[in-house]
Order: C-alpha cells, then structure tokens, then sequence
C-alpha cells in the first residue's frame, strides 16, 4: 500500500501524534509529530528495543540519563541502544518537528 510520510500533517499540534507506518514481528516503523512538546519531567524512555532515530523536519533535543545532550535537526539521526534510558527535553515551539523512528 503506497502512503506519504508527509500526508495528513495538522497546521499545528496540541499533542504528540504518534503513526505505526509499518509493524513486523521484530521490527515497528514509526512516525512521530512534535510542536512544542517534551517528555514529562519524571519520565525517562527505558524501551527492551533498540531505536533508530531521524529528524525529517523540524528539531528536538534528547537528554540522556548520563547527561548527555543531543539536539537534532533535519537530517539528524541517531541510534539508541535498548535500556538506553533517554526523553525528549524540547521540540521546534514552532514548527511540526517530523520524526521517523525503528524500533527493532
């Protein structure tokens, strides 16, 4: 089936939007909008998969939990090891930031 990973995007966004593009039995395609939101501050992301991460529009900034800062923009991407405990500190107020993610 032929879709568009640029169809159906809101002018703006009053929460993350969150597609599966794709499911296997090892690997889930996913699209993620963003305008504005961050992780709750409590929380971090402790996902069992390995994540492959691209920015297709837009940018964000992941912290992780040993302090590290990445800030990602177009064309930015980035693999994060399973039990990589991580969150979202901030996307584009702006604009829809556009994320492609593998989970495998």
């Amino acid at each position: 089936m032929l879709s568009n990973l640029f169809a159906d995007i809101p002018k703006r966004l009053k929460e993350e939007q969150f597609d599966d593009l794709f499911k296997g039995e090892t690997i889930r395609i996913e699209r993620i909008l963003s305008q504005g939101q961050s992780s709750p501050a409590s929380g971090w992301y402790d996902q069992d998969e390995n994540e492959w991460v691209m920015v297709l529009e837009g940018a964000g900034t992941l912290l992780f939990e040993d302090g590290r800062e990445v800030t990602l923009k177009k064309g930015d991407h980035i693999h994060i090891p399973a039990h990589t405990r991580h969150r979202v500190t901030q996307t584009h107020p702006e604009k829809i930031t556009h994320w492609m993610a593998v989970f495998y």
